[in-house]
């Protein structure tokens, strides 16, 4: 269990680290970070960071697949994880 919550803290650092790389390079000119790896990050668990990082770095408001993708990837990770625990 330790291990668990020691992954979601640094997945989730990472996570949010990465939204601010890029919000960074953005600003820049430089660059980018994938979309796709930046979704993929909040599907291995850094779905807080992810948020958090779209918040304080206003990165990626204003596109839907994110805006919902994210929200709805925790929503999808929260109910695997009652699946796994509670049934």
């Amino acid at each position: 269990m330790i291990y668990a919550v020691g992954y979601l803290i640094a997945i989730n650092l990472i996570t949010f680290t990465v939204y601010g790389v890029d919000k960074w390079r953005a600003r820049e000119g430089r660059w980018r970070i994938q979309e796709s790896t930046l979704l993929l990050l909040a599907a291995v668990g850094g779905t807080p960071g992810a948020f958090l990082g779209m918040l304080c770095f206003h990165h990626k408001t204003k596109h839907l697949k994110f805006m919902a993708g994210v929200p709805l990837i925790f929503v999808l990770q929260i109910i695997c994880i009652w699946f796994l625990f509670y049934r």
